[in-house]
């Protein structure tokens, strides 16, 4: 009683809230507790690619890995008759063989204001309008790192626009957090390539709904965008590092937000935005039965501003030794990199009761020619957008792990000490299923065929394949033990993307 009590205060005071407050909530109601208990064996140089994808970084790549995880959590939204209300995480495991012994999974706090919620801390968000078991993962938003710091402000549930009948709907979030993994970085390059430190993100994403609740048919469109900026870059050039400070006051807050600014020391003469900025525009149509719901939806990424409008200014002309914007031309690039997925949820069939399947196209990336407008070549084409990678930061990446779709081959797999993504053009079709045989009993399938052409700069002389498979079952054991439930998983890949894999993990859960 007396940790309730302390907590109870503790949070009572972060929120400002005062304790006689009528309204004020009981935040020892509603706890939930876990604990889990986790190991994976395998054999070949990793462990298979959906044992450890899509679990929120808190999993390994290393043949032999197993954790011990602890929780305790109170949601925000116990009452919902309550205008506001206060949740929060401590989320904690200790690892072997993973890339840090302690890790803290979780820890935050979120304040519930009518359809707001603002989060406070390092905190698990789910990915928007797509399968969280079933699907590869998104190209932006995903599910695959470690959560990082962050102070979020969010419309979490989509919110009726008023005066539309309920036709439009809008939700969303905006946030500004730090990665966590400085000493990670410096070790893993061994001192053979560049690296970054205090790398501060950026997120924001929109989503609107067209459609009633209680309508069969719906469309959801939105879009994902996040930028690193920020920190300290180390840069390696022939055994030399060189500091650079980036910038890092409220105008990088904004340029990281609104867009615009400049990495001045690495942009050349044609100037991008400040920071690492790339995105995902996002679209999705549902359908719903009594039986049944199907949705199609894409994710296209983009690295930049061209992308983001397939529209690059090709004006540029040389005055007085200076390139100035004079003329009104513009390069059109073609739709080709897209993910294009479809599910359904069968309503009343269990053995199959969700099916996941995905076609995902890299190739393009704007082109494979980047050439800037000089004294001798009057163009200026924008390709080879490199996606997830970056000159000035160390990409799209937390502890080696893609922060988005995992079939970007994170850097963790790289054995030179580079940061970089080596394998960012591919083609890739996936496919999940789901299902309850019992009502105890629960299962999921991942089959993933994937065909890579590694990078513009560094192109496979042969492209490389790779099919990845997973079988895993979990079993309540309500029946015997309240809260235990069982779980057990079989995976492999085959062939030279990730190379030849097995294995299996056994994992033991408590929840109360």
């Amino acid at each position: 009683m007396m940790i309730k009590r302390a907590l109870q205060i503790l949070l009572l005071s972060a929120t400002g809230i005062a304790a006689g407050n009528a309204q004020t909530p009981d935040l020892t109601d509603g706890i939930k507790t876990s604990v889990e208990m986790s190991g994976t064996l395998s054999d070949g140089h990793y462990s298979p690619l959906w044992l450890n994808a899509n679990k929120y970084g808190l999993s390994s790549i290393e043949r032999n890995s197993g954790y011990i995880r602890g929780g305790v959590y109170r949601s925000a939204v116990n009452d919902s008759l309550r205008k506001w209300d206060v949740g929060y995480g401590v989320d904690i495991a200790v690892a072997a063989n993973h890339s840090s012994t302690f890790r803290i999974q979780q820890l935050y706090a979120d304040v519930k204001w009518m359809k707001g919620l603002l989060t406070v801390g390092q905190k698990q968000q789910p990915m928007q309008l797509k399968n969280n078991e079933l699907s590869s993962g998104s190209q932006t938003l995903g599910i695959n790192s470690l959560p990082y710091p962050e102070i979020r402000l969010a419309l979490p549930n989509y919110w009726h626009i008023p005066g539309t009948k309920g036709f439009l709907s809008i939700k969303g979030h905006v946030a500004y957090g730090m990665l966590t993994d400085n000493s990670f970085e410096k070790d893993f390059v061994h001192g053979t390539s560049s690296y970054n430190k205090n790398t501060l993100m950026h997120s924001k994403a929109g989503y609107l709904k067209l459609g009633k609740d209680e309508k069969p048919f719906s469309v959801e469109a939105g879009v994902e965008m996040a930028s690193q900026f920020g920190g300290t870059r180390y840069a390696y050039d022939k055994g030399v590092y060189t500091e650079t400070k980036m910038e890092s006051g409220f105008s990088s807050f904004w340029h990281a937000l609104a867009g615009g600014g400049t990495d001045s020391s690495t942009d050349g003469a044609i100037k991008n935005n400040e920071g690492n900025m790339l995105g995902s525009w996002l679209l999705r149509v549902n359908y719903e039965t009594k039986t049944a719901k199907f949705g199609l939806y894409a994710d296209q990424f983009f690295e930049d501003h061209s992308g983001m409008f397939h529209l690059d200014y090709d004006g540029y002309a040389n005055e007085n030794g200076k390139i100035v914007k004079k003329d009104n031309k513009y390069l059109f690039y073609p739709l080709k990199d897209i993910m294009l997925g479809a599910d359904m949820h069968l309503k009343n069939f269990r053995y199959i009761s969700d099916v996941v399947v995905e076609y995902m196209y890299t190739k393009y990336q704007s082109g494979p020619v980047y050439v800037d407008r000089t004294l001798n070549f009057t163009d200026h084409i924008g390709g080879r957008d490199d996606y997830y990678n970056n000159s000035t930061f160390s990409g799209w990446q937390h502890w080696g792990r893609a922060i988005g779709n995992p079939l970007y081959i994170s850097p963790e797999y790289n054995t030179d000490g580079s940061l970089s993504f080596q394998c960012n053009r591919f083609v890739a079709w996936h496919l999940g299923m789901s299902g309850n045989p019992t009502e105890d009993l629960h299962y999921r399938l991942l089959t993933t065929i994937q065909k890579g052409w590694g990078t513009y700069r560094k192109p496979y002389i042969d492209p490389r394949n790779n099919f990845s498979f997973v079988l895993e079952a979990s079993y309540n054991l309500h029946k015997l033990y309240e809260g235990v439930s069982i779980g057990a998983a079989f995976g492999f890949d085959r062939g030279q993307l990730l190379g030849n894999n097995t294995g299996g993990t056994l994992t033991i859960k408590f929840e109360r």
